[in-house]
């Protein structure tokens, strides 16, 4: 019998790409907020999201990630617990209500890019690099303090797509996670049979959901940005015409449940 929570299946089940929820998370992060074009923000927001009350409100997320399954064996295998990530969040509402969207991320492990496909987070392979601060001060690191200068890139097809800094100044109560409080993303898988590519087998809107959430200290700063063109991607679009504070933190989560918001086959059918 084949067993495994996604593909590959298997006898055993230890093949597959994402096993079993919960999923436990725990990341350093790097934070920007800025403003893009107010057109381009409203051009990826899914079926069913209206512009924010922020028009062209964004922000990107440069994250240093572990994460575990509930046996916790991952955290034996480096190659597997560990990931690094970016992802840009856009503002939008949902229902009248502020919510999120995220059109474009962007992970260097594949369990990690099916475990965020199926949560409707569009992921893709490529390549992020991110300071890293130690316990120990050095000056070949950055200090976790007034002063720190941090630093991060995402390569994607062998061309640099962003680079942004954030030196630290002081401590704040709040970070840019709040507009991750109510994101609203897409599931889309398609259809390749002949006659139904345009009715894809799932197409939904899905709120993410997450438990044990903790958050260290944040630091926030003076932020550099930017996104550049690519012939393969169009995060460019997305490019900021203003750029606010940076912040730095550390983040933990655990993820075993969504909510279907609307089945986007049944409103296209009406």
């Amino acid at each position: 019998m084949l067993t495994g929570f996604t593909t590959p299946l298997s006898p055993l089940g230890k093949t597959n790409l994402a096993p079993m929820p919960p999923w436990h998370f725990v990341g350093d992060f790097m934070a920007i907020e800025y403003w893009a074009d107010p057109s381009a923000v409203a051009a990826v927001l899914p079926p069913g999201l209206a512009p924010g009350t922020d028009p062209g409100k964004c922000a990107i997320f440069f994250s240093d990630n572990q994460y575990v399954s509930a046996s916790g064996i991952e955290r034996i295998d480096p190659s597997v617990n560990q990931y690094m990530e970016c992802f840009i969040a856009v503002s939008a509402t949902w229902e009248g209500k502020d919510a999120a969207a995220c059109p474009y991320i962007f992970v260097d492990n594949d369990n990690s890019m099916v475990r965020g496909l199926i949560q409707g987070m569009p992921k893709q392979i490529g390549t992020v690099r991110m300071s890293r601060s130690f316990s120990l001060e050095s000056k070949a690191a950055p200090h976790e303090g007034s002063g720190g200068l941090f630093a991060a890139t995402l390569a994607h097809r062998d061309r640099r797509l962003v680079e942004a800094t954030v030196t630290l100044e002081n401590q704040v109560d709040d970070a840019p996670n709040r507009m991750l409080a109510r994101m609203i993303n897409m599931r889309y898988f398609p259809n390749l049979a002949a006659g139904l590519h345009q009715q894809p087998a799932v197409h939904e809107l899905v709120r993410q959901k997450a438990r044990d959430v903790a958050r260290s200290p944040v630091w926030r700063g003076q932020a550099t940005l930017t996104i550049n063109d690519s012939p393969w991607h169009e995060m460019g679009a997305l490019k900021p015409v203003k750029v606010g504070h940076g912040f730095r933190y550390t983040f933990a989560m655990t993820v075993d449940d969504l909510t279907t918001v609307r089945d986007l086959r049944t409103a296209m059918q009406k």
